[in-house]
C-alpha cells in the first residue's frame, strides 16, 4: 500500500510539474490595451549588441536616460553584449525558462526561431496602428516616425509571413574598400562601377612576385589581393545577381544548383593562384588592407570607421600601417546595370509577457528607438544608415553628411562615403527569404565557400566529383533536407528545424527528473523491506 501511494505522489507531482512546464511558456496571444496605465511603474530589460564602441553605449545610455524622462514610471535595465550570435542563444534558452528579455536588438533569421514557441513575440500589426500610441500616435510623448516615415525596404524585412515581428534599427550593406593606389601601380584604372571581371582580373594580375619571393605591387612577402568578410553574403548576392535560386519563402531549399557550382569553381581558381581568401581562412580583411597587404577588402558598410591609413579605429600597430588612397564602391556586379546588394542590419522585437501593459511599455520604448536623435546618433558612430527617412531628412543628420572628411574620427570620409553608397542604393538592396531554418542556410551558403577555399590550399581535387560531395555534406551538416515546405506563415509554424524547442527541453527534464525520483524512492523504499528482513 506504501509503495502504491509513494508511486501515485510521485505521479501526481510529474503531471503538475509537466503542467507548470509547459503553462509557463504557453503566454496568451498579445491583444493591445486602449490605454497605457501610466499609475503603474514598469521595469523593462533591453538586451542589445556593442563591441568595444565606447560611442555607441553612450547612444543607447542617452536614450534610455531621455526615455524614463518622458516615462517616469518605466525603468529600461540594459545588457550589453558582444556579438548577436549570444543574444540568440541566450533568448533561445530563455524561451524555455519564460525569462526573455521585454526587447531585444536581434536579426530576422533569428527571430523565426523564437517564434516557434508559442507567442513568444508580440505581434506588432496591431501597434503600428493604434491611434493613441501606434507609430506616430497621438499620445506619444515624443516624436516618432509614422509608418509611412520608415524606409519601406528595410521594413519590409521584418515582415515574417503575415506579420511584422520587429522595427528595423539601423541599416548597412557591404562595400568594397579598395586600395587605390596599387590598383593603379598595376596599369589599372578604377571604375566607378566594379565587376567581378575587373576584380578577378587585377587580384591575378597582383600576384606577380620578384625572384626574391616579394610580391611586385607592395614589395612584401605576404599580399592577398582580394578577401572577403562575409562569405555567406559573398554566395547570396552572386547568386541574386545571376538570377539563380536560393530559397523560397516556404523554405524550400534551392542553392545547390548549377549556378553555385560554377561560383565554387571560380572561387576554386583564384584561391589557386593566390588572388582570393576569406576572413575565416586568413583574418580580418581591414588589417590586411591598412597594412598594404590587400587590395580589395569587401566588409560591411558599418565597418568603414576600421579601413583605412586614417581610420579611427585600427586593429594592428601603427608602425605596420601603410599610407595609400583608399576609395569605396559597391559590390562587384555581374551586370552593373542591374546592381544587387545585399541588406543588412540589426531591428528590434518586442517579447509578449503576461501582462499587457508590460508590452505596450516595451513597445513605447522601442518606438523611442527609432526618434531622430537615436537614429542620427547611432548612425554617426560607424557607416550605418538610419531607417526612417524623417531621420536620413533631419538637418542633423545633412549636416553630418556636409562635414564629410573635416576630421578622422566623427566626419572620417571612409565611414561617411560608406553610408552615402547606401543610401543611394537602397532602391538596389534586398533580403532574403527569412523562416525557421533560414539562418542555417545563410550559414551553409557561406560554408560552400569556406570549404571549396580550405580544399584548394590542402591540394585536393576540386572538381564535380568534390562539389557533389560537398553539396550532400552541408546539407547533412545544417539539416538542410528537413527545412524545406514549412508554411509560409512563420506564426503558424510548428517543424522547428532548429534548436529544440524550449516547451520539449522542459518536458524532457521534468520527464528523466521524474523518473529518477521514481527509482530512488523505489531503491529506498527496498532497502527498508530488506533491514526489516
Amino acid at each position: 500500500m506504501m509503495k502504491k501511494v509513494g508511486i501515485s505522489l510521485l505521479l501526481l507531482a510529474l503531471c503538475l510539474l509537466l503542467s507548470a512546464c509547459h503553462g509557463s511558456q504557453d503566454t496568451a496571444a498579445f491583444a493591445v490595451p486602449d490605454t497605457f496605465d501610466t499609475s503603474r511603474s514598469y521595469e523593462i530589460t533591453f538586451w542589445a549588441k556593442n563591441d568595444t564602441n565606447k560611442s555607441q553605449t553612450a547612444v543607447y545610455e542617452k536614450a534610455i536616460s531621455d526615455f524614463e524622462a518622458l516615462y517616469p514610471n518605466i525603468t529600461v535595465n540594459m545588457r550589453l553584449y558582444t556579438d548577436y550570435s549570444r543574444i540568440y542563444n541566450d533568448v533561445v534558452t530563455n524561451i524555455a525558462t519564460a525569462t526573455t528579455p521585454n526587447v531585444c536588438i536581434t536579426y530576422p533569421d533569428h527571430i523565426a526561431t523564437y517564434l516557434t514557441g508559442s507567442h513568444v513575440i508580440a505581434p506588432l500589426d496591431d501597434l503600428f496602428s493604434h491611434p493613441k500610441y501606434g507609430l506616430g500616435g497621438s499620445e506619444l510623448r515624443f516624436d516618432g516616425p509614422s509608418v509611412e516615415e520608415i524606409v519601406p525596404q528595410f521594413l519590409s524585412e521584418c515582415k515574417l509571413g503575415a506579420y511584422y515581428y520587429a522595427l528595423p534599427y539601423m541599416r548597412s550593406t557591404e562595400a568594397m574598400y579598395i586600395n587605390k593606389t596599387m590598383v593603379e601601380q598595376l596599369g589599372y584604372t578604377l571604375p566607378d562601377q566594379m565587376t567581378w571581371d575587373f576584380v578577378w582580373e587585377v587580384s591575378d594580375a597582383a600576384t606577380a612576385k620578384d625572384a626574391e619571393g616579394n610580391y611586385l605591387v607592395n614589395g612584401q612577402k605576404t599580399l592577398i589581393p582580394f578577401i572577403y568578410k562575409s562569405t555567406d553574403n559573398m554566395m547570396i548576392q552572386m547568386l541574386r545577381q545571376l538570377g539563380a535560386p536560393y530559397s523560397t519563402s516556404a523554405g524550400e531549399i534551392q542553392i545547390f544548383n548549377d549556378k553555385t557550382r560554377d561560383i565554387l569553381f571560380t572561387v576554386r581558381d583564384h584561391v589557386a593562384t593566390g588572388a582570393f581568401s576569406t576572413f575565416k581562412i586568413s583574418s580580418y580583411p581591414g588589417n590586411f588592407l591598412n597594412a598594404g597587404q590587400c587590395i580589395f577588402a569587401v566588409d560591411s558598410t558599418a565597418g568603414a570607421s576600421w579601413m583605412g591609413p586614417n581610420a579611427p579605429h585600427l586593429d594592428i600597430a601603427a608602425d605596420q600601417v601603410k599610407d595609400f588612397e583608399l576609395a569605396v564602391r559597391p559590390i562587384p556586379q555581374f551586370d552593373p546595370e542591374h546592381p544587387a546588394m545585399i541588406s543588412q542590419g540589426p531591428s528590434v522585437c518586442v517579447f509578449n509577457k503576461e501582462d499587457p501593459q508590460e508590452v505596450l511599455a516595451s513597445w513605447l520604448f522601442t518606438q523611442f528607438l527609432l526618434t531622430d536623435s537615436v537614429q542620427v546618433g547611432y548612425a554617426q558612430t560607424e557607416g550605418y544608415v538610419p531607417v526612417t527617412l524623417k531621420a536620413q531628412r533631419s538637418e542633423a543628420y545633412q549636416d553630418y553628411l556636409s562635414r564629410k572628411g573635416e576630421d578622422n574620427d566623427l566626419y572620417y570620409y571612409v565611414k561617411l562615403d560608406a553610408a552615402e553608397l547606401l543610401v543611394n542604393n537602397t532602391e538596389n538592396t534586398f533580403v532574403t527569404p527569412v523562416f525557421n531554418g533560414s539562418a542555417s542556410l545563410r550559414e551553409a551558403a557561406g560554408q560552400l565557400i569556406e570549404e571549396t577555399a580550405k580544399a584548394v590550399r590542402r591540394k585536393k581535387t576540386v572538381d564535380n566529383a568534390f562539389v557533389d560531395s560537398l553539396y550532400s555534406q552541408i546539407n547533412s551538416l545544417y539539416r538542410l533536407d528537413q527545412i524545406g515546405g514549412q508554411s509560409g506563415s512563420i506564426r503558424d509554424a510548428k517543424e522547428n528545424m532548429g534548436p529544440l524547442p524550449g516547451t520539449a527541453v522542459a518536458l524532457l527534464c521534468a520527464i528523466a527528473a521524474a523518473w529518477v525520483l521514481m527509482g530512488l524512492y523505489l531503491l529506498r523504499m527496498k532497502m527498508k523491506n530488506k533491514k526489516r528482513k
